[in-house]
């Protein structure tokens, strides 16, 4: 697709816009709880290792919000099933806020997820669909760049504003995402590709899956190990690796937060503009090598200015990695199902990640309580997994995302 007139340019814009803001606040809800889960334990009397379980809720209900939030955007469009997604994750961060117990919490927590699931793969297939050609690998990585945009306002969030709201407090802020469904509303237009396949025959999803098995295997497999990559240098780094572990102050583990994760904005960025020069699964490889240069430093290192550079360049490995991902898994995903296919794939292998949080403290705890031994265990093993992967995987750079895949 080939963007002539301002109009075209205009309208790429806003959904990379939308898709970007909308990934983002998605991020930024998610993150408050990571940066808050002490106080909730604190709170509710339960163990570290108990509130994990909601991270893990969290993870692993995002499954079933991409696969039916993703057949209603296949079926009614891309732009008003975004907006319905916004609105209710939004909903029930603001709700987390006023559980009155800890089984109260997990079952919103689980509502999030389902919620919170539906917006990645919904998003992506939106810009993707809507953006010429050329613009794929850096608006990859642009959107990409969303999620620690999310954990880095989240940050901020937790070192200026934790001390005066309370963990309730920031959750309540959390609902401040639901204003961006008015600009889908009022700016965003529906994906050209869809209107265009949705006006051919529509085959069932069970054959289209059935003649793609192989990718949906491998996609599924693909996106547990990323999901790993992330969350496993990311959940437990700050609250038990810098905090628990070395013992870090309050203000150097937020300075930390937001130093890595403007470190994961640029990664994701540059290796999605690479990826559109050498290839999505060199730049996956790349990025990946990186991480595996940085791992010792990252997960052992001690002082405070280790920390900030090691984890700085960790991030923009990972999430260097990550920035190829919205591109990569919507070329290839068959067009007839491409608001299902990415997002569900994605949160399929997020569902697998999802035990990350509490199988790493787990592993920590087997080793006398060494964060550094799990984080780097995890951090290690996934970017070998992906390389191996990328090395023997397929790629569809430029193909086109309204040519139907199926007869």
């Amino acid at each position: 697709m080939a963007v002539t007139t301002a109009a075209e340019r205009a309208r790429a814009r806003n959904a990379v816009f939308a898709a970007y803001m909308g990934w983002m606040l998605d991020a930024f809800d998610f993150f408050i709880l990571i940066l808050t889960f002490d106080e909730v334990a604190k709170t509710f009397g339960v163990s570290l290792t108990a509130i994990t379980t909601a991270i893990t809720l969290t993870l692993g209900t995002r499954a079933l919000g991409a696969f039916v939030f993703g057949r209603l955007a296949d079926r009614y469009g891309r732009k008003p099933i975004m907006i319905l997604v916004v609105l209710l994750y939004s909903l029930f961060e603001a709700a987390s806020g006023f559980a009155w117990s800890f089984a109260a919490f997990l079952v919103i927590r689980t509502l999030f997820g389902i919620a919170m699931g539906g917006e990645w793969g919904i998003g992506s297939s939106l810009a993707m669909e809507t953006i010429p050609e050329r613009w794929r690998g850096w608006v990859s990585g642009v959107l990409q760049a969303g999620y620690p945009s999310g954990f880095l306002l989240a940050t901020l969030l937790f070192e200026f504003g934790d001390k005066a709201l309370g963990w309730r407090g920031m959750f309540f802020v959390g609902a401040v995402p639901a204003l961006l469904a008015l600009y889908i509303a009022t700016a965003v237009e529906e994906s050209p590709a869809f209107t265009r396949i949705h006006a051919g025959p529509r085959p069932a999803i069970g054959r289209i899956l059935a003649r793609n098995a192989k990718l949906a295997v491998y996609a599924v497999v693909m996106m547990a190990a990323f999901n790993f990559f992330s969350h496993g240098t990311q959940d437990i780094y700050q609250k038990a690796f810098l905090a628990k572990q070395l013992h870090f102050t309050h203000a150097e583990i937020a300075n930390a937060g937001i130093i890595f994760n403007i470190g994961a904005i640029l990664g994701g960025i540059l290796f999605g503009w690479l990826s559109q020069r050498i290839g999505r699964r060199y730049a996956i490889i790349g990025a990946c090598v990186l991480a595996l240069v940085m791992l010792y430093p990252w997960s052992h290192g001690t002082s405070f200015a280790t920390i900030a550079i090691a984890a700085f360049f960790m991030q923009v490995a990972v999430q260097g990695a990550w920035g190829v991902v919205p591109a990569h898994l919507n070329e290839l995903s068959p067009a007839e199902i491409r608001g299902t296919f990415p997002g569900f794939v994605y949160q399929l292998g997020n569902f697998i990640a999802s035990v990350n949080a509490p199988l790493q403290v787990a592993i920590a705890q087997s080793m006398g309580g060494d964060f550094g031994f799990s984080l780097a265990l995890m951090g290690g093993g996934m970017a070998v997994l992906l390389i191996v992967l990328m090395l023997f995987g397929p790629e569809a750079r430029d193909v086109s995302m309204s040519a139907r895949s199926a007869a």
